[in-house]
């Protein structure tokens, strides 16, 4: 049986998937060190942190879109596995474009926010899109085309 893509579940994929690698973000302190998304989004934004928490879900939202199109692309299935290697992709692009490009913008040196300055940060960033990932590779069900809407 054919599959369409789920908007509605991707959307509820991303939303729990980022609640997940938040919850993740907030166990930074017992690692040594802070990883409060929302607020970094809102601090280099200049804005309240109710933006910078809008900002983290809307992200999240977007990279569950992605992780759709990524799995239709590659003809894959929705699951943990899919969603994890999945993860790596947008962990990537924050290590190696988001990172610098926030510091660039606070006035420091583009080379200061690659791979978050910090091995450790960097690593436990990883974890986090990692579990993003999987959460939104477990959660993401497709919808199922039936014979007669296939034809």
């Amino acid at each position: 049986m054919k599959t369409r893509i789920s908007v509605t579940s991707a959307l509820i994929a991303g939303f729990i998937g980022t609640i997940a690698m938040t919850a993740f973000t907030y166990m930074a302190p017992l690692m040594g060190f802070k990883m409060d998304i929302p607020a970094m989004l809102a601090h280099t934004m200049h804005a309240p942190i109710i933006v910078g928490w809008l900002a983290h879900f809307m992200v999240g939202e977007t990279l569950a879109i992605g992780y759709v199109l990524y799995i239709n692309i590659l003809n894959q299935d929705a699951n943990a596995k899919t969603g994890a290697l999945y993860g790596v992709l947008p962990w990537l692009l924050a290590q190696l474009v988001v990172m610098p490009m926030m510091m660039v913008m606070n006035g420091m040196s583009y080379s200061a926010g690659l791979f978050s300055g910090s091995l450790m940060v960097a690593m436990a960033s990883l974890v986090g899109h990692l579990i993003y990932g999987a959460f939104v590779g477990v959660i993401y069900k497709p919808e199922l085309q039936t014979a007669e809407a296939v034809s």
